[in-house]
């Protein structure tokens, strides 16, 4: 991968792990150049915002508040990974889920 390519997708792959709707945001900034580290970050952020939905409206309503603040934590501790990788420019796969991530939205 060329470094002028990683630079360039450096800030819409940061922009991909501030909320749900940062990640529709650098999804339609990387829709027509198709910089393949954020479409890599892309992916990492849109899986841990499906995660964070599914805490607030599953976790939290079917099994109570400690499981969901647990899952919660996780997903934190999740994303910070995720952002320090975008920041620092690697392709730093999430723990546990980072794998499937790639391959479930792989048309990202």
């Amino acid at each position: 991968m060329e470094n002028v390519s990683v630079k360039d997708g450096k800030i819409i792959a940061i922009i991909s792990y501030i909320t749900i709707i940062g990640t529709l945001i650098a999804y339609i900034l990387n829709k027509d150049k198709k910089n393949y580290f954020a479409s890599f970050h892309i992916r990492q952020g849109l899986g841990i915002g499906i995660l964070y939905l599914i805490n607030q409206w599953i976790i939290y309503q079917s099994s109570g508040k400690n499981p969901g603040w647990f899952f919660g934590v996780f997903i934190f501790i999740i994303w910070i990974i995720g952002i320090i990788g975008a920041i620092q420019v690697e392709e730093k796969r999430i723990p546990v889920l980072g794998d499937y991530f790639q391959k479930w939205f792989k048309n990202i």
